[in-house]
């Protein structure tokens, strides 16, 4: 199975990276053994902004973060919860979800609607509401102690490895930091994935131009990642912006760009170890579109193929199976002429124009040895890109999704 190396031993700084950030994990009794509450905190008030599941099925703390969004100008905490997804559990959720906010409210001094809260785990059961408030009550009085790592840990559910990245950077000569924290491995696909992730930076951004930044960002990064096709109910991007570092970022500024493009490399990287740890997986596949009519037709084609399982089947397998990719692009729904179809693997043709196979298979097959592969799709038809981070399909994922809740 893939493996982030050295990531548990160096990248211990994530989301407390940013002033005024502090962050902790612990075992509250969800699960049997690991740690299972998190907690994330910022000492001064926080601007905040969210991207959340497009499922129809929502979770009850994502009902109860969206409320938080439109009730409140300024956040503290965010509070999780892993083992139990908190989803379709009606009315109880919703209650269970807000005694959450409450209870972690009344112990930091501030507003429930001053506290997101977030679930993930096993679909349709309730949650075991004494041990989370006895979560909260430790954990609370524990947050100044703060470990990166160990919130992160506590978020993981068939995770292989915890996730967590910072940047830190100059805007006129002042350090910025943008950190984060990121769980998933299975149920992932866009809008947005089984997946939870939560930034923090101790930039000073006003917070409807926070919300249109992190939506723009999202939809290149966690929004172009496919596991297996799969959309949750739990799904949240959520940043927190504290203005510790006291620059301020105005749209359409330089200070903006700098802003931008480092929260960009943040979400990208947690983004790609989210696939890189796709259950079972032991590839990452990243698929480049070039050539379609418009920048829409090429992500269409780019995801049909990263959802194909026979395509994800054959990558595990190293068979450079081209008609497979062809064929997937030809179900997308888009225009393009198959006669002027090219594949390119890890840089090497695969075929040609009108069909022409420029490798015979055994050599073609060797271009899939390596563990992190890239597809290069040529449409020559018109100046539309795109691209979308996948991973293969392997044995191992039957068997995690098969066990889910045993």
């Amino acid at each position: 199975m893939y493996r982030e190396e050295m990531v548990a031993k160096k990248l211990t700084i994530g989301i407390t990276a940013p002033k005024g950030f502090k962050a902790v994990g612990i075992h509250c009794g969800i699960k049997k053994a690991k740690n299972d509450l998190a907690l994330i905190y910022s000492e001064r008030p926080a601007t905040a902004a969210g991207v959340f599941t497009k499922n129809k099925v929502v979770a009850a703390p994502v009902i109860q973060c969206k409320k938080s969004l439109n009730t409140s100008n300024t956040f503290h905490a965010i509070l999780i919860n892993s083992g139990n997804a908190n989803a379709c559990t009606g009315q109880p959720g919703l209650d269970n979800a807000f005694i959450m906010a409450q209870e972690t409210a009344q112990r930091l001094n501030i507003e429930p609607n001053q506290v997101f809260v977030s679930s993930t785990g096993v679909i349709g059961e309730q949650l075991p509401m004494d041990k989370v408030v006895n979560g909260i009550k430790n954990i609370t009085t524990l947050i100044e102690a703060s470990d990166d790592l160990s919130a992160a840990q506590a978020i993981m559910t068939t995770d292989t490895f915890p996730k967590l990245f910072h940047k830190t950077f100059l805007i006129n000569g002042v350090e910025v930091s943008i950190g984060g924290i990121a769980k998933g491995s299975g149920m992932i696909h866009p809008n947005m994935a089984t997946m939870l992730a939560f930034i923090t930076t101790d930039a000073l951004i006003e917070k409807s131009l926070l919300q249109k930044t992190l939506k723009k960002v999202t939809d290149l990064t966690f929004n172009k990642i496919v596991v297996d096709g799969d959309t949750s109910t739990n799904d949240m991007v959520l940043i927190l912006a504290n203005g510790a570092s006291e620059i301020e970022i105005f749209e359409n500024t330089n200070e903006y760009k700098i802003f931008e493009k480092n929260l960009y490399d943040v979400l990208r990287k947690l983004s790609i170890d989210i696939v890189k740890d796709g259950e079972g997986a032991t590839k990452l596949v990243e698929i480049n579109v070039e050539g379609a009519l418009t920048d829409e037709d090429a992500e269409k084609a780019a995801r049909q193929v990263a959802l194909s399982p026979l395509v994800k089947t054959a990558i595990h397998g190293e068979d450079a199976n081209w008609g497979r990719i062809i064929a997937a692009v030809g179900y997308s729904g888009i225009d393009f002429a198959p006669e002027l179809f090219e594949i390119e693997i890890n840089d090497v043709p695969i075929l040609k124009k009108n069909y022409e196979v420029t490798l015979p298979n055994q050599l073609a097959n060797q271009t899939l040895k390596s563990s992190e592969i890239k597809i290069n799709l040529y449409l020559n038809i018109g100046k539309g890109k795109a691209t979308v981070w996948t991973c293969d399909f392997s044995e191992e994922y039957v068997k995690i999704n098969g066990s889910y809740r045993s």
